[in-house]
């Protein structure tokens, strides 16, 4: 006849009279009238049964202390008990008193007698919360776990399941809607000798029960809330997992986690029971599921241990036939090395360390074992997932040279450290692999073609970027000139439109810090694709504020060099970030490319090139046959140019450029320094749009003029940017240069940009950058690509 719930309370949990209470009150409030129960023994009373046969086998005296633990055990039942239900349990425990001070007067005791004197405790807790649950109005009996769990003897008792599970269900079918409260740690030969399970021998009894009585739940109830994924007394911000599956249970408790024995799990496995771990002393709060069968991994769990001894050895025979032999033995290790020259290393807890030795030496000849050792000044550092593989990296990347090798199965990354190492290391994994990913907060500022590209780009590759960082990147706000957005549960990408229209604000720049700092994120990346100066101002309290941006604005790299150089100052002083490849080239990984020559050692000579995707059009388009005014009316209405031409024709966006690649490798120079030959004549310059527009052909005379000039020459025309050493001199310059037809700035796809560095390294053939410079697309993913540089800096340790 099978039952719904067992439920199984520790020592801890049933230390005194208030916590029989409070185990007499879950039982009642979350129970059912059918249910197992399993106890162990109240408070400290099983160390205190060891303690008396102690004495007595180096001839201490033992009589007072056991009068002070019958005094424990009566106390409670006078304090739990009414009269008539307190004198049967008076009574039994003076039998009992007589039996014990009879087995402890013995001149010798054998095993079973020595159990039986241990197994008292667990007896006399589960008499006691019977005869309270029957106080308390309700059907209950006391079980003897040796009336119904039978074992063949060994190092630990073998349970004889088919025989111990008649024995359960026959006690169950005699006792329906009827409570039952078993003793845990005990069980018995087939001549009903008390044998005891070892330990953690309470949590494994109730487990084997409650596969013997298929049981749905067994949830142990003890004195913490349940499995964190680190332990609480040494990281502070450790979180309590929900769930987790039965076989990462298992590994964790192979690893030496202190609140599952890995014994207690085995009968579990092909069962479908679940098992709960509850603290007995907040029973209301959430509680940790481990499931027989689970379809994703829970979150990651990490555990140390201070001591563990590392056996090395030599072998010339293949090392697995001994791995399952100690595995039989019920010695597996906790990880493994195969070294180079058949050399093994194997890691076990402490506590195993006499018992491997002794396999080991026995097994010398079999293997051909050699230079044994044990090293005992170790500790274990471990992370336990079914994605353990995801986590690998990660958790590599935190060892240092003391540190073992990563081991790894399914379930597990396991490594040794010298023991001064341990409690660092496992912050350290638990705040990198399983502490609380990060959140990383996206503000766009600017929502227009760029923007809306960017976010497309973003919303395909957010998934595969959060699982890659192991962290959540979300956008969070849309600011534009007019209204703002900011939202802390993030922005629905597929209905951000929507979302920035109907729930916008206007908006300050006071207003839009102060909505920012709400925010629940780790870090905020602002991102700038915009022209605005007024928000290029702004940069200084951005960085104030701790958050980092990255720049599509070429407003801020090339402003007034005491502004720039104070926020280059402002990322010295913090970690934070400030990328702004987008600003140069678009997508063309033109600052990547200096700084990795820089990087290398290399000294950059000379940089120039075509840096505006409009001119090279107009100058790739411009053969002499229609007016070159023509063409640029033409790239207008194509959308190519600037809503004002002049924009393009003045270089200024060139020289901005420019300035910002000499800026990057290390020039302190003003835009000024750079020589500026504008295509647009002062005449027409301070003219209106419209106006400008009407006067347009007079760029045309000298436009031809410079064209067939050149032409005579076998040489085309190109707007160029250039900087360069000339004798030690600095020379930079924007504006129109005759160029061989062969010349890296000849023949590009019309709207390419193309970068020529020279440097100490790249002399007579220079290194050359070229492709699309322009573009909702390429320029969205230089920014993407920005953002997740940062994004990764911010999660390096």
């Amino acid at each position: 006849m099978a039952r719904g719930h067992l439920h199984k309370f520790g020592g801890s949990s049933l230390a005194d009279a208030d916590c029989y209470r409070r185990v007499a009150h879950i039982l009642l409030t979350h129970g059912h009238s059918d249910d197992l129960i399993v106890v162990s023994a109240a408070g400290k009373s099983t160390n205190f049964l060891y303690k008396l046969l102690n004495l007595r086998e180096t001839g201490q005296l033992w009589q007072e202390e056991l009068q002070v633990l019958i005094g424990y055990q009566q106390t409670l039942i006078e304090q739990l008990l009414s009269n008539e239900q307190a004198r049967d349990l008076r009574e039994r425990l003076s039998t009992d008193k007589s039996q014990l001070i009879s087995l402890l007067s013995l001149e010798q005791r054998n095993e079973y007698q020595i159990s039986h004197v241990v197994s008292f405790g667990e007896r006399w807790s589960a008499r006691l919360m019977a005869a309270l649950l029957r106080e308390s109005g309700v059907a209950s009996s006391h079980v003897d776990a040796c009336s119904i769990l039978v074992a063949d003897e060994g190092a630990v008792p073998n349970i004889r399941v088919e025989e111990s599970r008649a024995k359960v269900q026959a006690l169950l079918a005699a006792h329906p809607n009827e409570r039952l409260v078993i003793t845990g740690f005990i069980c018995a030969n087939s001549q009903g000798e008390t044998l005891l399970l070892g330990r953690n021998g309470s949590d494994f009894s109730a487990t084997l029960i409650a596969s013997l009585a298929d049981i749905d739940r067994v949830t142990i109830w003890t004195d913490v809330e349940g499995v964190f994924n680190a332990d609480p007394n040494k990281i502070n911000d450790a979180k309590l997992l929900k769930s987790m599956s039965l076989a990462e249970a298992d590994r964790l408790a192979r690893l030496g986690s202190p609140v599952l024995h890995s014994r207690t799990l085995q009968p579990l496995f092909n069962t479908e029971v679940s098992l709960a771990v509850r603290s007995s002393y907040a029973s209301h709060t959430d509680f940790t599921l481990i499931a027989p069968h689970s379809s994703s991994a829970s979150a990651p769990v990490v555990t140390s241990l201070n001591e563990v001894v590392l056996f090395s050895f030599k072998a010339a025979a293949a090392i697995e036939p001994l791995l399952t032999l100690l595995t039989e033995a019920g010695l597996t290790p906790l990880a493994y090395w195969s070294l180079a020259q058949h050399k093994y290393e194997l890691a076990f807890t402490l506590e195993r360390q006499k018992q491997v030795q002794s396999l080991l030496v026995s097994q010398t000849a079999e293997f051909s074992i050699t230079q044994l050792q044990a090293q005992c000044d170790l500790g274990l550092v471990a992370l336990v997932s079914a994605d353990a593989e995801l986590y690998r990296k990660s958790f590599a990347r935190l060892l240092s040279r003391d540190a073992k090798p990563v081991y790894q199965d399914g379930l597990s990354l396991v490594t040794l450290v010298p023991q001064g190492q341990v409690s660092l290391l496992t912050q350290k994994i638990h705040r990198r692999c399983a502490g609380p990913r990060m959140r990383i907060g996206v503000l766009l500022l600017g929502v227009g073609n760029i923007g809306e590209a960017w976010i497309d780009l973003f919303k395909r590759a957010r998934f595969g970027l959060n699982k890659d960082l192991e962290a959540t990147v979300e956008l969070v706000g849309l600011v534009s000139s007019k209204k703002a957005f900011v939202d802390n549960a993030g922005v629905n990408l597929d209905h951000w439109q929507q979302q920035y229209e109907q729930q916008g604000t206007e908006w300050t720049y006071d207003s839009l810090f102060d909505q920012l700092e709400q925010l629940s994120c780790d870090e905020i990346v602002a991102l700038d694709i915009s022209a605005s100066a007024t928000l290029t101002l702004q940069y200084p309290q951005l960085f104030a504020k701790g958050i980092h941006v990255v720049s599509a604005n070429k407003l801020a790299g090339s402003g007034p060099l005491p502004f720039y150089r104070e926020l280059k100052q402002q990322l010295c002083n913090r970690r934070l970030f400030w990328r702004y490849n987008a600003s140069c080239g678009a997508g063309l990984p033109i600052q990547h490319a200096l700084n990795d020559l820089r990087n290398s050692g290399d000294t950059i000579e000379a940089v120039g090139g075509i840096f505006s995707g409009t001119l090279c059009w107009l100058f790739e388009n411009y053969d002499g046959n229609k007016p070159f005014s023509q063409l640029v009316l033409e790239a207008k209405e194509l959308g190519i140019t600037e809503p004002d031409p002049r924009d393009d024709l003045s270089g200024r966006d060139m020289q901005r450029k420019l300035l910002i690649l000499a800026r990057e490798i290390g020039l302190a120079i003003e835009l000024e320094d750079i020589t500026l030959n504008s295509l647009v004549p002062e005449a027409l310059a301070k003219l209106t749009l419209a106006d400008f527009l009407k006067r347009i052909a007079e760029l045309d005379t000298d436009m031809l003029q410079q064209f067939m000039a050149a032409a005579e020459q076998n040489k085309v025309l190109r707007y160029v940017a250039a900087l360069d050493k000339v004798s030690g001199k600095l020379k930079a310059e924007v504006g129109i240069q005759w160029v061989d037809s062969n010349h890296p700035y000849a023949n590009l796809t019309p709207g390419d940009n193309v970068f020529v560095i020279r440097s100490a390294f790249y002399q007579g053939n220079p290194l050359i950058i070229r492709g699309p410079g322009a573009g909702r697309e390429v320029t969205a993913a230089a920014i993407q690509s920005d953002l997740v540089h940062i994004c990764r800096d911010l999660l390096q340790e």
